[in-house]
């Protein structure tokens, strides 16, 4: 999280206070922003409840600016939006209001020019890489659809203290990346938010499709995945909110990755994983894991002794069908402090149980 990023955001919405517009408003409901007027993006939040964002280059190390915008606001890409290249923490946008719908229009593509960025090490090191897009504090019904992303230095979409969002149809597309050194591009990394639904939509990448690692309600409906490391929850410990509550991943496809499913505790952590459930996923061409529940996450790698302070209890895994590479594992399952699973109707192809499980509750219905 860029907390500074956060605290200096916040902080300026709340000196600006509220303003009467409603004049302006009848006069400007709509406006355009173009690479000539950014410099007025925070009048034209102020007067416009319908913004188009046409064709638009943002300064290197800079944030295309669309916090604190007005309840019902929508957002229109159109064109290409670019972002000139500077080693930063970004976020390249930063979207935040109630009721807002950002959208794309017909053609519209947001250009992150990853490859300036890219040099194989991700978020681990060198140059430092931003995060694409900030969708923090985006709540009372918020939309983000029908956007076209291609090629992000980093981490995609960051979901943060958002309630009751919807992103729907969305095409992350940085395949480029497998071959020239992307890293890290998580498609959806969520976390201490509730009530959000990702669904319909295309991620191509070389890390989690998406990640959740706190909040409750979480539903990830009939995307599909591939290039990355799968559909995961976690990695779950390690900061002040430590908490997944109801997450259901069902009608998802992953292909061509490392990991189909997964859930991730850190090793030595604390909090807890609590009614997940994989309902009617498919997967293909995977070459680690089809599925994978570990208790010893580490970012540098898994430690092989799996730790008990996130317990994960009310997992449900069914109706997971496909193939894993023939060197990959179908099942494997290293945790401590686990209870009330229930696995049925897994049907994974290939592969060979190279590694033995430990920790599995009784009565899961799994073995390997």
């Amino acid at each position: 999280m860029k907390h500074t990023f956060l605290l200096s955001a916040l902080l300026a919405l709340a000196q600006a206070g509220p303003v009467n517009h409603s004049h302006e408003l009848q006069k400007r409901s709509s406006c355009t922003i173009t690479t000539s007027n950014l410099s007025e993006i925070a009048s034209i939040k102020k007067s416009c409840t319908s913004i188009v964002v046409d064709g638009v280059t943002v300064p290197a190390g800079e944030t295309l600016d669309l916090t604190g915008l007005q309840t019902g606001t929508t957002v229109t890409f159109e064109g290409t939006t670019s972002f000139g290249y500077s080693s930063w923490e970004g976020p390249l946008i930063f979207v935040s209001g109630s009721a807002v719908t950002v959208t794309g229009a017909s053609g519209h593509v947001l250009e992150g020019n990853g490859a300036k960025w890219w040099d194989g090490l991700g978020s681990n090191g060198g140059v430092t890489k931003p995060t694409f897009f900030f969708a923090h504090f985006m709540d009372e019904g918020s939309v983000i659809k029908n956007l076209n992303i291609h090629n992000t230095p980093a981490e995609v979409f960051s979901i943060y203290g958002s309630h009751e969002l919807t992103i729907d149809s969305v095409t992350i597309d940085d395949s480029d990346g497998d071959s020239e050194g992307g890293h890290n591009t998580d498609g959806f990394d969520i976390a201490s938010s509730s009530s959000i639904t990702i669904q319909d939509s295309i991620i191509k990448n070389q890390d989690d499709c998406v990640a959740i690692d706190s909040g409750s309600k979480i539903q990830f409906l009939n995307n599909h995945c591939s290039g990355g490391h799968g559909i995961s929850i976690g990695g779950v410990g390690g900061t002040s909110d430590n908490s997944v509550n109801g997450a259901t991943l069902s009608g998802n496809t992953v292909t061509n990755s490392v990991i189909g499913l997964r859930v991730k505790t850190l090793s030595g952590a604390t909090g807890r994983v609590k009614n997940v459930g994989f309902k009617n996923n498919q997967i293909s061409n995977i070459s680690q894991y089809g599925i994978t529940i570990e208790g010893d996450y580490e970012n540098s790698g898994p430690t092989g002794v799996a730790t008990g302070g996130v317990p994960i209890t009310g997992l449900t895994v069914t109706g997971v069908t496909g193939s894993v590479d023939s060197g990959a594992q179908p099942i494997y399952i290293l945790v401590e402090n686990a209870s009330d699973w229930s696995f049925s109707d897994i049907d994974i192809t290939g592969g060979s149980y190279s590694k033995k499980c430990s920790g599995i509750p009784s009565g899961a219905g799994v073995s390997c």
